[in-house]
C-alpha cells in the first residue's frame, strides 16, 4: 500500500491507497518540531482504531515546508522499511513538463496538482486552490506546468485583518446573509466571501483573455465547496485533487524504473 503525504503551510494530510482507491485519510497541524517517533505514535494508533493493515510498502510525499520532509524521511526508513518519493527532488520524476524562467523554484503542491489535473481533465486548465495562500495555476494543452498566480489565501487575509485592526474581531469564513452587513462580523464576512469571488473570477478571465482560448476552472482545498455553493466559479470541484496527483506520480516512477 501507497502512503500518500501532503505536507502544506497549516495542515499535513496522510492518505492510504490501496492501488484502487483512498481507504483513510487523516489530517494534523504542521509542526517542523514533530519528530519520526510522534508521527508514528500518531499515525499507527489511528490506523489501528480504523482495523487498517498498517503494510505500507511505499511513502510518496509533497511538502511546501523544507523542514518537517527529514522527519517525514524518517518515518518512512524507520517504520516502514523504504525510502520515500519526494517531489521536487531530483529522483522524482514528473509526466508533465514544467515551462518556467531559469531558476524559478515551482511549489511542489502546485506540480502535484498539475499532474491530477491533466491525468483527470487534459490540457487547459486553470487549478484553483485554496490553501494557506490562494494559487491559480495554469495547465497548457500538452499539460505542461506554464506558471500561475499567488494570493493571499482567505483565512490569512481574515486573520490579518483581526491582528492590524484592534477593533475587528477573528471570525470564520462563510456566506453572508446579505452583501450589506449590519453588524461588524457580518461586514467582514461579506467582505471576504464575496471579494474572493471577484478575485477568482476576475484573475481566470484575465488567464483567459490572455491565454485566448477555452480553459476549464478545477478548484480544490477546503474552502472550495463553500464558494462553489454560492456561484458558478468552477467548472469542477474536486478536493482529493493534490492526492490524486501523488498516485499518478508514484505510478509514473514506479513504471519508469521498472522501465515500462
Amino acid at each position: 500500500m501507497l502512503l500518500a503525504i501532503d505536507c502544506g503551510n497549516t495542515n499535513t494530510v496522510f492518505s492510504i491507497w490501496d492501488g484502487t482507491r483512498f481507504i483513510a485519510t487523516w489530517r494534523t497541524s504542521t509542526q517542523h518540531q514533530r519528530t519520526a517517533d510522534q508521527y508514528y505514535v500518531w499515525l499507527s494508533t489511528l490506523m489501528n482504531f480504523q482495523k487498517i493493515d498498517p503494510k505500507i510498502t511505499d511513502v510518496i510525499i509533497s511538502s511546501t515546508v523544507p523542514r518537517v520532509v527529514f522527519n517525514l524521511r524518517v518515518l518512512s526508513d524507520r517504520y516502514f522499511n523504504t525510502r520515500p518519493l519526494v517531489v521536487g527532488k531530483p529522483d522524482c520524476l514528473l509526466p508533465v513538463d514544467v515551462r518556467v524562467d531559469a531558476g524559478t523554484q515551482v511549489g511542489p503542491d502546485r506540480l502535484v496538482n498539475t499532474v491530477a489535473g491533466n491525468s483527470l481533465y487534459g490540457g487547459d486548465l486553470i487549478l484553483v486552490d485554496f490553501g494557506t495562500a490562494t494559487t491559480f495555476d495554469v495547465v497548457d494543452t500538452d499539460g505542461a506546468y506554464v506558471g500561475g498566480v499567488i494570493a493571499p489565501g482567505v483565512n490569512l487575509s481574515l486573520e490579518a485583518l483581526h491582528l492590524a485592526a484592534a477593533a475587528l474581531p477573528h471570525v470564520d469564513i462563510s456566506k453572508p446573509q446579505s452583501v450589506v452587513g449590519t453588524n461588524t462580523v457580518a461586514c467582514m464576512q461579506s467582505g471576504i466571501f464575496w471579494g474572493y469571488v471577484g478575485l477568482v473570477r476576475e484573475i481566470c478571465a484575465r488567464i483567459k483573455a490572455e491565454r485566448d482560448r477555452p480553459m476549464q476552472v478545477i478548484s480544490t482545498g477546503g474552502l472550495a465547496p463553500l464558494f462553489q455553493q454560492s456561484t458558478d466559479l468552477f467548472d469542477v470541484v474536486r478536493e482529493d485533487l493534490t492526492m490524486h496527483g501523488l498516485t499518478v506520480i508514484h505510478k509514473y516512477n514506479s513504471s519508469e524504473r521498472a522501465g515500462t
